[in-house]
């Protein structure tokens, strides 16, 4: 299966848009996230041959800007089912209706097409005060992947639940924003080891990272780290 990276803060080729947020687009099929911007993220998908029409669902980590800028071009273009935390802002739920699509609140692991999930809602903090997100867990002979939008409850402690619901699964790849860019680079270190004891195979550290903890990540693991850029295509 294949992930491919349709926005980010870094690029393959300057023919690509860059920004705030991120966008990865799911064996064709399922988005998740969707940048900043709109008419960027279209303008990336257009340079990688991609069709809006071949979408199946969207899914959104966490109800900020930079993940869901993008959401409102596509969904002039084509409605679709977007699943979000139930605790999500009123205001991005009936912005969703409004615009003739669907949203769906879910709050525990779900199958939204053939071995791709999302974990449901997952509390946690940012500046002082409670937020809803999810991620995004694929399936593949290579084991479980995880595509995070900004990691607010925590890297580690998604993982771990996570792997409560994947118990006989290893973890092929993590990848997306993991909020670490604020953190002591000790802290860092012990996510880095945390990574290892759960014998995650692969990293992909990116966006709201940050430059110092991506570094240190990228130390601890070498060849296994993959550098996130818009026009990526990721095997897994």
């Amino acid at each position: 299966m294949q992930v491919k990276v349709l926005f980010d803060k870094e690029a393959s080729s300057n023919k690509f848009h860059t920004g705030w947020g991120v966008s990865f687009l799911i064996d064709d099929r399922i988005l998740f996230d969707t940048g900043e911007n709109g008419q960027w993220l279209i303008n990336n998908m257009q340079q990688l041959g991609l069709e809006i029409d071949n979408l199946q669902a969207i899914a959104i980590s966490h109800d900020h800007w930079d993940h869901t800028g993008g959401l409102w071009e596509i969904l002039k273009k084509r409605k679709l089912k977007v699943y979000g935390c139930p605790n999500f802002s009123e205001e991005f739920k009936a912005k969703v209706r409004d615009s003739g699509s669907e949203f769906a609140g879910v709050d525990k692991i779900l199958e939204i097409s053939d071995n791709i999930y999302i974990t449901g809602e997952i509390p946690g903090l940012y500046a002082g005060r409670g937020i809803a997100e999810q991620a995004v867990v694929i399936k593949t002979p290579k084991g479980i992947s995880v595509l995070t939008g900004c990691s607010h409850p925590g890297i580690i402690r998604m993982l771990t639940r996570i792997k409560e619901e994947f118990p006989k699964e290893k973890i092929y790849l993590v990848a997306g924003g993991f909020h670490l860019i604020d953190e002591d680079a000790r802290l860092v270190k012990i996510i880095a080891e945390d990574f290892r004891n759960m014998e995650v195979i692969k990293v992909g550290a990116t966006h709201c990272t940050g430059k110092e903890a991506e570094d240190i990540l990228e130390a601890a693991y070498k060849d296994d780290f993959i550098a996130i850029r818009v026009g990526q295509t990721i095997e897994i």
